[in-house]
Formats: structure tokens, sequence, C-alpha cells
């Protein structure tokens, strides 16, 4: 592993945890999205870690996201590099091979809160706020929130959140399915430990092959997918976890995955 510019990167079992950390609202910049991508690629290199988990450092924000002062002088060439700076960083998180939680713990805005819609899974912490306030200053969420948010949320919800600016808590971002869990404050990263430890039971080929499953519903239509939902469970049986699986399952012991 390298340094990674404004990230801090722990590893503990099979579960990678990266930390937000660019003080003090943990805002997005060129090299941090680029880092953030670098980082991406190397995990999915690491066959061991099957898990990774995204938060904030401390207890105020998850991400405030991009830094309006990258677009205060009006240059279009700059907002270019920006843009594809954060769609290349959050499509290879939403591309990576495991399961990305993201724990939003605090507020989560902009760019910060479309970083945790890349995630497969959000826990948010009582307190956390999120918005998606581009609007509001003359510009759109440019880095899939667009395409993401209505995915999880629906249309409307979708359209009060970008086109009203409304901002949302984390009991109203559970209730519409912004985020699939809610802790005490400081208690998300916890929680998402514990799904990691879930993820790691499985095999890890398994999930990988579910996961790409599950967002080509996206945008193929279901009868393709269940023709690829059959090839890919044959496929399964030229991997050694498959095996690995079944035999463990029979001998009554747990399995030893080599994602393999």
């Amino acid at each position: 592993m390298t340094d990674y510019t404004n990230l801090k990167l722990s590893i503990s079992g099979h579960t990678a945890t990266v930390t937000l950390n660019n003080p003090p609202a943990h805002t997005w910049t060129m090299d941090s999205l680029q880092a953030f991508k670098q980082l991406i690629t190397d995990l999915n290199a690491k066959d061991d870690i099957y898990a990774l988990i995204v938060h904030g450092d401390g207890e105020k924000f998850f991400s405030a996201g991009a830094d309006l002062n990258n677009f205060s002088d009006g240059d279009k060439g700059h907002a270019i590099s920006m843009a594809i700076a954060f769609g290349e960083a959050f499509e290879a998180l939403s591309a990576y091979r495991g399961v990305s939680i993201a724990v939003i713990n605090g507020y989560a805005m902009g760019g910060g809160l479309e970083c945790a819609l890349a995630c497969d899974i959000r826990i948010a912490e009582a307190h956390a706020q999120m918005a998606l306030p581009e609007t509001g200053v003359g510009l759109l969420p440019c880095a899939g929130g667009t395409q993401n948010l209505p995915w999880l949320v629906g249309e409307g919800w979708a359209k009060r959140m970008i086109l009203c600016g409304e901002r949302v808590d984390a009991d109203t971002a559970l209730r519409i399915g912004l985020v699939e869990e809610v802790t005490a404050k400081g208690e998300g990263l916890a929680a998402a430990q514990t799904l990691a430890q879930n993820v790691a039971k499985q095999s890890p080929v398994a999930v990988s092959y579910s996961k790409k499953l599950i967002q080509a519903a996206r945008d193929t239509p279901p009868a393709q997918n269940l023709i690829h939902e059959r090839e890919a469970f044959v496929k399964l049986f030229d991997t050694k976890d498959q095996r690995e699986g079944v035999q463990a399952f029979l001998e009554k012991r747990k399995p030893n995955w080599q994602n393999k």
C-alpha cells in the first residue's frame, strides 16, 4: 500500500477501513479523489480483503463534498477536470469487487453524500444530515447523485432533495430508503464492522458475482439478467470457493475462503 492524500487506510482481518481526513469538513480535492480511485484499485488487488468501510474522521462531518473555492473563478476547464475526477473515483467505488459500507457520521453534503450513494450499504448515525444542495449554488450533482439517489429513494424524494434543496435527517433517510440502518452517535463504525464480519462469512467470489448481478438490474432488462444469473451460477463451479463452501457445509465446519 501507498500513502493516500487526505485518506487514512487501516486493515483488520478481511476488512479495510478508509477514514476521510481533510479537516475541518473532509472536502474532496483533485488529489484526494485521484488517491481514492487508486486506493480502490489497490484493494481490488488484495484477495484477502472482502469489505470496505468508509467514514469521516471525528463526529461532525462524513464529508461536505467539494470545496466551492474550486469553482469560484468560473474556469470551465477546471470544472471538467473535477467532474471527471469525482466520476472516476465514485464509479470505482461502486464497482469495487467487495462490499462497501458508508458510515455517515455527521454531515454528508453534495459530493460527500454521492460518495455514500456509491457504496453498497449506508449506515447513518442519529445526528447525521444529508443533502445534495448543488442547485442552490448554480451547480448540480456530477458524481452520480442524479442517478443513484432516485434508484434508492424514488423519483419524488430525489427531486425534493435535488430540485428543492431539501435536507434529510437520519430518521427520514431510513424511512425513504436512503440508508439501511440508523445507530446512536458514535456507534456507526461498530455496526459497519459487524456487517463486514458477516460479509467475511460468505464466499467472496459468490459475493462479487452477486453484486454485479444486483447492480445490473439498474440498466439491464430482467430477462437478460436472468440468463446472466444462471451463467454466473454455473461459472462458480470453476472456483475453489464453490467446492470449499459445499464441502465445509457437509462437514459442519467453517469454510476457508480463498477468493478463487
